[in-house]
C-alpha cells in the first residue's frame, strides 16, 4: 500500500509543479518587504514615521465553495478550477512616538470575490479595530475592540481611507491574494514531498 501511495504522490507532485504559476513568490508593489515563516507571511513597509505591518496565514485560506464540486462531475480532461487563497489579514500601524499600535483585522468577504464589475466596492473589509501595546506579542482581551458590524459608515470610510493612504487598498489586496495563493501552492507541494518521504521511510 505504501508503495502505491508513494507513486501516487510522485505523480501528484509532478502535476502540481506543472500548474504552478510562480516559481518564486510574486512581489507586492509599493515597497513592501516580505518575510515568510512557514505558513505565516508578513509584509512590512515604513512610511514617514510609521511602520505598517500586514500579517496573514495561508492555513484555511481557501474558501470551501471551490471544493464542493465532486470529482465525478468533472470530465477527465477538464482543468480543475483554480484555487484562490483569500486569507484574513491583520494590519498593524505603529507610530514612532506612541506606545500603542493600531490593529485592524481585515478579511475578504466570500460574496465579494468575483464581482469585478462594481467599481466602487472594496474587495476586502475591516472586521475589527483595536489598540494594542506596541512590542507585546500577546494581545490583551481586556483592550476595547471595535466591531465594524454596527459602525457609523462615515467612520468606517475614514478607516478604509486611512489604510489606503498607507498602501493597503484594493490593488494591495489583489496582490496579496496572488502572493498568498502562490505561497499556499508552494507549501502544498512541499507538504506532498514531505509526505512522500515519510511514506517511503521504512
Amino acid at each position: 500500500g505504501d508503495k502505491a501511495f508513494a507513486q501516487f504522490l510522485t505523480d501528484e507532485i509532478k502535476e502540481e509543479r506543472k500548474i504552478q504559476k510562480h516559481k518564486s513568490l510574486p512581489a507586492v508593489s509599493g515597497g513592501w518587504e516580505l518575510e515568510v515563516r512557514g505558513t505565516e507571511a508578513r509584509l512590512v513597509r515604513k512610511v514617514a514615521g510609521e511602520k505598517i505591518t500586514v500579517t496573514f496565514n495561508i492555513n484555511n485560506s481557501i474558501p470551501p465553495s471551490a471544493e464542493e464540486e465532486t470529482q465525478e462531475e468533472q470530465k477527465p480532461d477538464e482543468q480543475e478550477p483554480d484555487l484562490t487563497s483569500t486569507p484574513n489579514f491583520v494590519v498593524e500601524v505603529i507610530k514612532d512616538d506612541t506606545k500603542q499600535t493600531l490593529v485592524l483585522d481585515c478579511h475578504y468577504p466570500e460574496d465579494e470575490i468575483g464581482h469585478e464589475g462594481e467599481e466602487e466596492s472594496d474587495i476586502f473589509t475591516i472586521r475589527e479595530v483595536s489598540f494594542q501595546p506596541t512590542g507585546e506579542s500577546d494581545w490583551k482581551d481586556t483592550n476595547y475592540t471595535l466591531n465594524t458590524d454596527s459602525l457609523d459608515w462615515a467612520l468606517y470610510d475614514h478607516l478604509m481611507d486611512f489604510l489606503a493612504d498607507r498602501g493597503v487598498d484594493n490593488t494591495f489586496a489583489d496582490e496579496l491574494i496572488e502572493l498568498s495563493t502562490a505561497l499556499e501552492h508552494q507549501e502544498y507541494i512541499k507538504f506532498l514531498e514531505d509526505l512522500k518521504s515519510f511514506v517511503k521511510c521504512q
